[in-house]
């Protein structure tokens, strides 16, 4: 194998105003090579595949082919320059059927039937509608689009993800093949296994940055796991001692999942919720996690399992029907439970007018001063009150959180409730996730920051390929235990320097 390299991306740093999603990320890739692009939650792998196929601009940074420069500036520059990706999420137009997605790509349609054929799919009619082709083969069509057009360089983000085992070796199988004619491949993947299988070496990104490069071999994934968190591991924030501390009265069962599954993505998922307690859910993207709290927010139906509210077998066919039942759902993505041209007070009282049965007067004075209560009690700016939408991030996510606990919601899934607001704004809503434990209340705690767990949970769930495969006591739910549990590798290593034996039960764990 020639050691001048196939692609070099050098300093590529990618600035959304004083938002930074990478700041020296470098990469550089072998003729001939499987290369996996590795890193945490928001690392910045996705981004740094979306510049380097031309789908984002560089604010500044260097990207050369075989030693010379390339200005992408958009996918149709990335394909002529030999680069392709397939990503997470199908791009073929739904609308339109499988042939006129290749026409619009201008795509060999006999060179796209060869690959098919190759990645286990030999039945495929071209004017079948791409909205109802299954998802896995969807993914399966990507990649025959993308291999037809012969690339230099393959970057498969995900690839394996959402495909049955016999369609993954496939896939497998012919990335292994795409290297012998000295074509390279960049494998993002969140499995170790496939990574040990198929890649020669690792690059490791962190808060925006390559932090290392690593040959694969044998016991490597603790290597990476290191690289991934960084000093992060060595830190003492007080959490665990906090966390130990914290007392583990444990009351009765408030929701109940039972072999919980929502078509591909969560398989068999079981756990409790008691009152007065807090459950992390510990989850890398695409896992399940969306799929597990719209279920139980009554958005989505799942395709098989009970969901138990205090004992009972409940059935949610929309929202309203979870919260009858006492759940509330604060999501991620405060746009989506807001209404951003409405006051405050209007946002906070929704549930007292959608719970209305009958026509007939609201108590007007009951509702203000409980929404009044809730805002004082959250310390809600509202200076800017006559519109949600002119509040800070911050107090966006603190009006939503306020609205259920005006409506005294008995349990509340909270969907990575401190992303992206400031860190005053992240205490206050730590120590009310707290408080809410302390009155009986049961939360549901989906976080993408590892190190929220042993400041605000009382347990962890972890969840790899749509299924639990860890349950961590907050006392070792350490950013090293967590991270080892959502890549689904066995919790012995993590727990050793603890003195903390393994369940041989567990899913995953040694012999």
């Amino acid at each position: 194998m020639t050691t001048s390299p196939l692609l070099e991306a050098n300093g590529l740093v990618k600035t959304y105003g004083a938002v930074r999603a990478l700041r020296n990320a470098s990469l550089s890739l072998l003729p001939g090579e499987v290369h996996a692009l590795m890193g945490a939650n928001g690392a910045g792998k996705s981004t740094m595949v979306k510049i380097l196929t031309g789908a984002l601009r560089p604010t500044t940074g260097r990207i050369a082919i075989r030693g010379v420069e390339q200005k992408v500036r958009s996918p149709a520059d990335a394909r002529r320059a030999g680069l392709v990706s397939v990503y997470q999420e199908p791009s073929l137009i739904p609308d339109l059927d499988v042939l006129s997605n290749l026409r619009l790509t201008r795509t060999p349609v006999d060179a796209f039937r060869h690959w098919v054929h190759e990645l286990g799919v030999p039945d495929l009619d071209l004017g079948e509608m791409a909205r109802d082709v299954p998802l896995a083969i969807l993914r399966v069509l990507d990649l025959a689009r993308a291999l037809a057009i012969e690339p230099d360089v393959l970057l498969l983000d995900e690839m394996t993800a959402a495909l049955p085992a016999n369609l993954a070796e496939k896939v497998l199988e012919v990335v292994r093949r795409q290297t012998q004619t000295g074509r390279s491949v960049i494998f993002i993947s969140h499995r170790f296994l496939e990574i040990s299988a198929l890649c020669d070496r690792a690059t490791i990104l962190r808060d925006g940055e390559t932090v290392g490069v690593v040959d694969i071999g044998p016991d490597v994934e603790d290597r990476i796991v290191e690289l991934m968190l960084g000093e992060r591991i060595l830190r003492k924030h007080g959490a665990a001692v906090a966390a130990e501390a914290r007392p583990h009265a444990q009351g009765k069962t408030r929701l109940s999942v039972k072999n919980l599954r929502v078509g591909t993505k969560l398989n068999d998922v079981s756990f409790d919720l008691h009152d007065g307690e807090v459950v992390g859910v510990v989850a890398l993207e695409g896992q399940g996690q969306d799929e597990l709290f719209a279920a139980l927010a009554g958005s989505i139906r799942p395709s098989a399992g009970v969901i138990e509210v205090e004992g009972e077998a409940v059935k949610f066919g929309k929202p309203r029907d979870a919260i009858d039942r006492g759940i509330a759902y604060v999501p991620g993505d405060r746009s989506d439970a807001l209404l951003m041209h409405r006051s405050v007070r209007e946002n906070i009282a929704l549930p007292f007018s959608t719970g209305v049965r009958r026509w007939g007067p609201i108590n007007m004075s009951n509702e203000r001063t409980t929404v009044l209560r809730a805002i004082e009690r959250l310390q809600i700016d509202t200076r800017a009150q006559g519109e949600v939408r002119r509040l800070s991030g911050g107090n966006q996510q603190k009006v939503t959180i306020a609205r259920w606990i005006a409506a005294d919601a008995k349990t509340i899934l909270c969907f990575d409730p401190t992303r992206g607001i400031d860190v005053r704004t992240k205490t206050q809503i730590y120590a009310l996730v707290r408080e809410l434990a302390a009155q009986g209340k049961s939360v549901l705690y989906y976080t993408s920051e590892l190190e929220e767990i042993q400041l605000v949970c009382d347990r962890a769930v972890a969840i790899f390929g749509g299924r639990v495969v860890d349950v961590l006591p907050v006392e070792i739910a350490d950013e090293l235990a967590l991270t080892r549990a959502a890549y689904g590798l066995p919790r012995d290593a993590a727990a050793a320097d603890l003195g903390i034996l393994a369940d041989p039960t567990r899913p995953g764990a040694a012999p």
